[in-house]
């Protein structure tokens, strides 16, 4: 899509689009207009639009109205259903679709079979075929008549052009050799070849080709609907995942309203087996909480009070109460689906290519047709043969040629493999980013929330006793001490120690005092513990405690001292100890790191912190390449110096510090558990923080351009092969009808497999 200065953008439901021409011819038509910028993506029947501020939608969708087709603004909220009936279920158009197409299959099956079979032609059969397929021609095929005569008003030829004028054309002279030829006459019979053959036209009739194209047609645009429509059943699905309503609490007094009248601020109520109405905070209560329909994770996740939940996922025990921080539009649903609805609505390059054949196509198909009935017509007339070769080859030309495989090739598997991809929470940016996943061959990743936790946890406690010698006994004394005065404290170390120290029993402190780069000091069961910086104690820390300091500065974690004295402050240390907090390694990032590597891609872990620190954690998950002590510009900068070297570079992280270095790296990844920042500057994020997700996305957008790939071959290759044959009058039409369907069919059926891509990480079937 050509960047433009625009001040907004808006997605539009296109009604009446029949093949990828339509969307062509839309999508130029909006690009006429000054200062827009759109996308018509024909898979998806919708319009992505950047328009400037003095245009209106309403001006937007006049313009469709003026190309022939309708249009209305995209309703994509959570829990919003596009059914016609609000059940999820039905498609009047598909219902439609089928009824034209059983009824026409009922009529054409006999007239295929009396064309076929000479031995089943009675007298006056030629008549019974005419009233047989004259409904099928007429009203079976109206759809394409309606739509070529649209187009024809407005100067366009698409699909449907051929496709109307192929069976009119064999109806037509069909009705001219039963009424002004002698193919009426009683006792006429002929046979059915599948290659036409020359003969006098005015004996000849094409009731079956007429009624069995459009049956053919009929019935091949009904499978492909229903795929489309299937392969949309993942956005489908996930935008019905939020709740409808919702129990709040107002004055202490429960009352359920519609999900829209949920107001940031509001504190409601989630009762065991009920799903969370929308992103906020517990303010009450503690249960386990089912994220899987939007993380793909299928081990529920405690929370208690102060955690942060997302909307539409499961309250699966104890009873919630929850205040909104995020409702509409704002939530982590809405964002997700609103990332996938982006991504199915772009074009990959190959795409593009695509749709400006199919620009051409059709006129030059047209003419292809012009220029085979001319020739067989001339060679008729220098042989003295029949002209119905002529107007079978022409006829073939018209059917064969349609480039609706061409046009569905991409966004259908674009379709399903985004959808797949947010049902085990990977979120897709653009079409584009595809091709970036093949040609990765280095992969940079952030230390601190990436491939550790990012929350600082207790690694280690250690206890010396009275004469300094190391006495494990006291380990459990000297952190609950360090806890009862920490818990006073907001720091993050503080948290640390506290969460640690949960099991145990941890006194009350009185007499807290907190100094700044020093530590904390506090008054637990009449004795006086202080937590501190080493350099305090310097000169004073037993041999013992010195080598655990050594030890953590050493691979990078935080040492704390822990002195406990007698409350008259005497100074006489009854326990002395060391805690180590550090940020811990996520369980999974060794597994993933081990299968980038197979994968061919050369991990290089990019850090901001001490260099001990990034060795250690590399050694752990078996990183060779470290780049550690960097600011967020020099972040950026090791990531141009990789791709210098002629690397292209696929960026993880998940802070503000990353967002930079993710924009310029040639695939960025992140870590949905990271800043907003992070995430606006990724192509791909991993929605629940998960490293072994980066290998999945990697996967999945691989298998999705291999698929694209494998259709685009398909369909040229089809257009190619078969265009030469019906030209040269080796295909009847009425074959030529079941292959053009059975073309775009394949393509989406193709595309549907990747619906069953599953992860192979860790052997998770999801």
């Amino acid at each position: 899509m050509t960047t433009t200065s625009t001040n907004a953008r808006i997605d539009l439901d296109i009604e009446g689009m029949t093949c990828a021409s339509c969307a062509g011819r839309i999508e130029r038509k909006l690009n006429k207009l000054d200062g827009v910028s759109a996308t018509v993506n024909f898979a998806t029947e919708r319009a992505q639009v950047d328009y400037p501020a003095e245009l209106t939608p309403t001006d937007l969708i006049d313009a469709i109205r003026s190309a022939g087709y309708d249009a209305d603004p995209v309703d994509d909220h959570p829990g919003a259903d596009d059914s016609a009936d609000g059940t999820g279920h039905t498609d009047p158009e598909l219902d439609e679709l089928r009824r034209r197409v059983v009824i026409s299959a009922v009529l054409t099956v006999p007239v295929i079979i009396l064309a076929m079979v000479p031995a089943w032609q009675f007298t006056y059969w030629q008549w019974l075929s005419l009233t047989l397929a004259a409904p099928v021609v007429v009203w079976g095929a109206y759809p394409f008549h309606r739509a070529a005569w649209i187009n024809l008003r407005h100067g366009a030829t698409t699909m449907d052009t051929l496709v109307s004028i192929g069976t009119l054309a064999a109806f037509g002279w069909s009705l001219y050799a039963l009424f002004l030829g002698t193919a009426g006459e009683p006792g006429m019979t002929h046979g059915f070849d599948l290659v036409p053959q020359r003969g006098d036209g005015a004996a000849n009739i094409y009731l079956e080709a007429a009624a069995g194209v459009t049956t053919f047609l009929l019935l091949g645009r009904w499978f492909e609907k229903r795929a489309r429509r299937r392969a949309g059943d993942a956005l489908r699905t996930l935008m019905e995942l939020g709740a409808k309503d919702v129990v709040v609490l107002r004055g202490g007094v429960e009352t359920r309203i519609p999900i829209e009248q949920l107001g940031v601020g509001d504190e409601f109520v989630v009762r065991p087996g009920e799903k969370i109405a929308t992103d906020g905070v517990i303010v009450d209560g503690s249960s386990a909480v089912d994220t899987s329909m939007i993380t793909g994770e299928s081990v529920p996740v405690e929370a208690t009070e102060g955690d942060t939940v997302v909307g539409a996922t499961l309250n699966t025990s104890g009873r919630l109460v929850v205040r909104a921080t995020h409702v509409g539009a704002d939530t982590a649903l809405a964002q997700m689906a609103k990332m996938v609805a982006d991504a199915q609505a772009g074009k990959a390059a190959a795409q593009r290519l695509a749709d400006r054949i199919s620009a051409w196509f059709v006129p030059v198909v047209i003419a292809i047709a012009v220029a085979t009935l001319g020739f067989w017509l001339g060679a008729a007339v220098a042989d003295g043969s029949g002209v119905s070769l002529a107007f079978t080859a022409a006829v073939a030309v018209l059917i064969i040629a349609c480039p609706c495989a061409l046009g569905l090739a991409t966004p259908t598997a674009l379709m399903v493999g985004t959808g797949r991809g947010a049902q085990l929470g990977i979120l897709l940016r653009g079409p584009e980013v595809l091709e970036q996943t093949r040609q990765v061959d280095t992969i940079v990743l952030d230390k601190t929330g990436t491939v550790t936790t990012g929350v600082m946890q207790v690694s280690g406690v250690h206890a010396v006793d009275a004469t300094g010698a190391a006495d494990d006994a006291t380990t459990s004394r000297v952190l609950a001490a360090a806890a009862a005065v920490e818990a006073a404290s907001e720091h993050p170390i503080a948290t640390a120690i506290v969460q640690a120290a949960q099991d145990l029993p941890v006194g009350s402190v009185s007499g807290f005092r907190s100094t700044e780069g020093v530590g904390v000091t506090g008054i637990v069961d009449g004795a006086t513990v202080r937590v501190g910086s080493p350099r305090e104690f310097a000169d004073s820390l037993p041999a013992a405690l010195r080598t655990a300091v050594d030890a953590a500065h050493e691979r990078g974690a935080t040492a704390v001292i822990v002195t406990i004295d007698t409350a008259d402050g005497s100074g006489v240390p009854s326990a002395q100890g060391v805690i180590v907090v550090g940020d811990e390694l996520k369980p999974t990032s060794a597994e993933a790191i081990s299968e980038l590597k197979r994968m061919g891609l050369t991990p290089v872990l990019l850090t901001g912190d001490n260099p001990g620190a990034a060795r250690h954690v590399a050694a752990q998950v078996g990183i060779e390449m470290v780049i550690a002590q960097v600011r967020p510009d020099e972040k950026v900068a090791a990531v141009v110096e990789l791709q210098q070297q002629g690397h292209t570079v696929a960026m993880v992280g998940d802070g503000i510090n990353d967002a930079a270095a993710l924009a310029q790296a040639d695939l960025g990844l992140s870590m949905g558990t990271g800043t907003d920042v992070a995430i606006a500057a990724a192509d791909l994020t991993i929605v629940d923080g998960d490293l072994r997700k980066v290998i999945d996305a990697i996967r999945l957008s691989r298998r999705t351009l291999a698929t694209i790939k494998g259709n685009l071959f398909w369909a040229f290759g089809y257009n190619v092969a078969a265009l030469p044959l019906a030209a040269a009058g080796l295909l009847n039409p009425m074959i030529a009808g079941a292959a053009m369907a059975f073309s775009s069919v394949f393509v989406v059926a193709n595309s549907l497999r990747l619906r069953r891509f599953r992860s192979e990480i860790g052997g998770s079937k999801a």
